[in-house]
């Protein structure tokens, strides 16, 4: 597959972006094969640079993993500051920062989320949960509304609670992969809730038996949350264009639909690894594709009554993503 890539991505090699993005994430890449050419090319360059600084975390020996975020840390001074970075791909997301407007506390705030995996942070509370989802995921959908152009504090509320919903899907999925790993991230007072924080305590080795059909009640509960924040983001489509808006709408239903997997498994965590099907989302695309051109009316008059499209000229902490969504599971 070929990109029309933007000056940055020319200078980065599209093709070597393209093939990261389909070894690691195939949702983002059918979803953003339905964007236009010239937003695809820059959102192609978000995701880069986010697989970068992810993995320049993730793949470091564990002892030299502090000085990776450092590293990363000191490389976005340099992008922010103006300086060259002497890294076409860094460059590249640079180019992307000064067209788009993004602000740097939303690429800041995703390296502080991997500093929580690295320091081993502990989860105590569902705040304590919200807040990770919203460095590493909701500041994702913050800088995407940069480049795809949206207003608005209301779109960026809308924004943050998608990927809120997103990686609490994704937990929900990845619990007793994450527990190998050595990580818990469904926090302490919600399992002990269920009279599993005990088993738990300790995080990696053999999973606990004796967890499981606490996790499996939780984890139920949690994508009742996760479908609330789903909810709010759907509100938010209108405000995008509709190619946009079909390309955001079928990454958020393949994402829920692990959810529906999920449920159908009755929470069951230990049942191997929840996902959908190609066949199931090239459904969900012509299911999307449908409801885009149903909501063509809809669009014309909101977009009479809204104006013309401009960049947001506010940034959203995580203190007002949450208050916009309700507050966090209790």
């Amino acid at each position: 597959m070929t990109l029309a890539p933007t000056t940055a991505l020319g200078r980065v090699g599209s093709d070597t972006v393209e093939a990261v993005i389909v070894q690691h994430s195939k949702s983002f890449a059918l979803a953003s094969r339905l964007l236009p050419a010239s937003i695809r090319s820059d959102a192609v360059l978000l995701y880069a640079w986010c697989r970068y600084a992810d993995d320049a975390v993730d793949e470091a020996p564990e002892h030299e993993r502090p000085a990776a975020l450092e590293r990363l840390e000191r490389e976005l001074d340099q992008i922010y500051a103006g300086e060259d970075t002497g890294d076409p791909l860094l460059e590249g997301f640079a180019d992307l920062v000064r067209r788009a407007k993004i602000p740097k506390r939303y690429p800041a705030e995703l390296v502080a989320g991997m500093r929580m995996d690295v320091e081993g942070y502990r989860y105590e509370t569902g705040s304590d949960l919200m807040l990770y989802c919203y460095r590493v995921a909701s500041t994702v959908g913050l800088m995407m509304c940069h480049v795809m152009g949206v207003r608005g504090p209301r779109a960026l509320e809308r924004a943050a609670h998608l990927g809120m919903a997103m990686q609490l899907t994704n937990i929900c999925r990845d619990v007793v992969e994450d527990w190998h790993r050595g990580r818990v991230y469904l926090p302490e007072t919600w399992l002990a809730r269920h009279g599993v924080e005990r088993h738990l305590r300790v995080a990696a080795g053999p999973w606990p038996a004796a967890a499981s059909e606490g996790v499996s009640r939780l984890v139920l509960q949690v994508l009742e949350r996760a479908d609330e924040l789903y909810r709010s983001g759907d509100r938010g489509l209108m405000a995008l264009p509709w190619r946009c808006a079909l390309a955001v709408g079928v990454a958020r239903r393949v994402y829920s639909a692990i959810g529906g997997v999920l449920r159908s498994r009755s929470g069951d965590v230990t049942q191997g690894r929840a996902f959908v099907s190609t066949v199931g989302k090239l459904a969900w695309v012509a299911r999307e594709l449908a409801a885009a051109l149903l909501s063509g009316p809809s669009r014309v008059w909101a977009a009479l009554r809204r104006g013309p499209f401009s960049l947001p000229q506010t940034e959203l902490p995580f203190d007002a993503a949450i208050a916009a969504g309700g507050g966090e599971l209790r």
